[in-house]
């Protein structure tokens, strides 16, 4: 296939894509929709008892593996049980070819498909949507989690196609460097790591608040359905576990290449300043999840700032302020 053809096709993909990913977030609501409570909890409600079987961190809470921590998939109708295999299905169909896009990008351009602004929010989702698929797979009670995964997976890939888009061509002097599948891969899977720990602390708040009301947050269906909060957060913490040395290490083969190109390791580039700044906000966070007074909700806050800083850094430094980093804005 010529370079063009190619890079057709990878536009093909990339709409596939998202049309596979609103699939999978219409089978997760259903999922979600036609589910019941789990068993512990509905025999409280009918003895009248508003309580929920667990708390956070308690007896009751299976952890990340799912089992029967709320929204468990133990007891559920046949029909249920079906949606979230084909939410599954669809989402794993639009990881492969979301994958695709990336393979004949690079392709046709015959060089690391991350080279800009499209390319490389294109490859943080990417990671996001596999790191989703590879602990529901361990962990089937995850699952329930899908619907708040992709429907912000689907959001952003329809943003980076209207408003990132570029057509494929050779990398801007600056990145022809070794350094860039060193530091921008590095970047990518932490970014995507994040974005997944950060969700996960998101819907921990909502669930923890959820419990400590003894399961009363406006009747919600939804958030009854949602894994335990101890189950949420250990998940957020384990995939903040995970990015936090990718990302740092990220932090430092920048600097080298910084020093390789511009001659020193650090200039307080907005780009370096911002990239420090959410490492220190997720230092925080794994430090506040081991302090006492600072474990559970504080902590969680802690990590949603740092998705809000993760987030700022791709879209308001690359597009909005000037710096070193500018070629790597949507040109």
């Amino acid at each position: 296939m010529t370079a063009d053809q190619l890079s057709g096709l990878s536009d093909t993909l990339f709409s596939t894509s998202v049309g596979l990913y609103s699939l999978a977030v219409v089978a997760f609501c259903a999922q979600l929709a036609f589910g019941r409570r789990p068993a512990a909890e509905r025999e409280l409600v009918a003895a009248g008892d508003a309580r929920l079987p667990e708390a956070p961190g308690g007896a009751g809470a299976t952890g990340a593996s799912g089992g029967t921590a709320g929204g468990a998939l133990t007891g559920e109708p046949p029909s249920v049980r079906r949606w979230g295999r084909v939410a599954m299905l669809l989402a794993s169909l639009g990881a492969l070819t979301h994958a695709g896009v990336l393979v004949t990008r690079g392709m046709a351009t015959d060089r690391l498909p991350w080279g800009n602004m499209y390319e490389f929010a294109t490859a943080v989702v990417l990671v996001a949507v596999v790191a989703f698929l590879v602990m529901a797979v361990r962990s089937p009670g995850l699952r329930h989690l899908g619907l708040f995964v992709l429907a912000p997976v689907v959001v952003s890939m329809v943003a980076i196609g209207l408003f990132l888009y570029v057509e494929g061509g050779p990398l801007v002097a600056a990145l022809r460097s070794s350094w860039l599948a060193v530091h921008v891969s590095t970047a990518i899977l932490g970014f995507g790591v994040f974005f997944v720990s950060g969700i996960a602390s998101v819907l921990y708040l909502v669930r923890s608040r959820y419990e400590a009301r003894g399961g009363d947050l406006g009747s919600s269906r939804l958030v009854a359905r949602l894994p335990s909060a101890a189950s949420l957060d250990r998940v957020a913490h384990r995939t903040a576990v995970f990015g936090f040395p990718v990302w740092t290490f990220a932090v430092i083969a920048g600097a080298i290449w910084a020093e390789s190109a511009w001659g020193r390791f650090w200039g307080w580039d907005p780009k370096e300043t911002w990239a420090f700044i959410a490492w220190v906000v997720y230092a925080a966070y794994l430090h506040a999840r081991t302090t006492a007074g600072w474990r559970g909700r504080p902590a969680a806050w802690v990590n949603v700032v740092g998705l809000g800083v993760m987030v700022f850094n791709l879209l308001y430094v690359n597009m909005v302020s000037t710096g070193l980093h500018s070629y790597g804005g949507v040109n």
